[in-house]
């Protein structure tokens, strides 16, 4: 999880002045590129780079700020302590103009639809921060597997808009109540939200009525009444669901 490693490669994605498209990663809704940070060959990171002017128009989230979603979702992941997001950052000095960079993950070709029965609390933790985050766009293929049999989660761009959007193939915990052992990262996360570091970095990144809204839905998690959501129609599944 986050620790001294993170640090160390977020400063890199960000600041390495060496900066090399090696290639379009099709079948994106965006414009999605690989990338290189850092000297040449083995040696440099191999990257995601989203940049905010190959952002597709939406009519329900402002041009130009999905980017900026991505990295407040890593940040928020890093206090929570879950789930396992690639370091993200904001790079400015890229070749297509600024926009969110975040560390290649090497995947195996594994997704949760073909792993839901399997790691229930890994799964439980990507849905509750789908919750969290009113992610729309929670898609199978958005978990990935690494060699070491890590899940990481990517594609955060239809996160933190301040009305219900909430579309996932993760229904699996619909009408649970919150588990115990994550009240204490959820109560943490509210804290840096309202008066903390994290409030710090998410004022530059989401909207101050993005920022209201996620914190009302922490509040609603740690309500004692409160159960994860259950699907209201086929729109609460994205398509194609991979």
């Amino acid at each position: 999880m986050p620790g001294p490693s993170s640090d160390k490669t977020e400063r890199e994605l960000r600041d390495l002045p060496d900066f090399k498209i090696l290639g379009l990663l099709h079948g994106a809704s965006n414009y999605t590129f690989l990338a290189r940070v850092g000297p040449h060959g083995a040696d440099g990171l191999r990257a995601v780079y989203k940049p905010a002017r190959g952002e597709s128009p939406l009519w329900d989230f402002d041009a130009g700020s999905l980017y900026r979603r991505e990295v407040a979702a890593y940040e928020l992941s890093k206090v929570l302590g879950w789930p396992r997001i690639p370091p993200t950052v904001v790079r400015r000095k890229a070749p297509h103009g600024v926009g969110a960079v975040q560390l290649f993950i090497e995947a195996d070709g594994r997704h949760f639809l073909g792993e839901s029965s399997r790691r229930a609390p890994t799964w439980l933790r990507v849905a509750l921060f789908d919750v969290i985050t009113n992610n729309a766009d929670r898609k199978s293929g958005h978990c990935l597997f690494d060699a070491e049999d890590h899940v990481w989660v990517i594609d955060h761009g239809l996160t933190f808009h301040v009305d219900p959007k909430l579309r996932t193939v993760i229904w699996d915990f619909a009408g649970r109540p919150l588990p115990e052992d994550v009240c204490g990262d959820v109560e943490r996360a509210l804290v840096e939200a309202e008066r903390g570091a994290l409030r710090k970095s998410l004022e530059k990144l989401i909207s101050d009525a993005e920022l209201r809204a996620l914190t009302r839905r922490l509040r609603a998690v740690l309500g004692p009444d409160w159960r994860f959501p259950e699907p209201s129609s086929a729109w609460s599944i994205p398509w194609p669901p991979v």
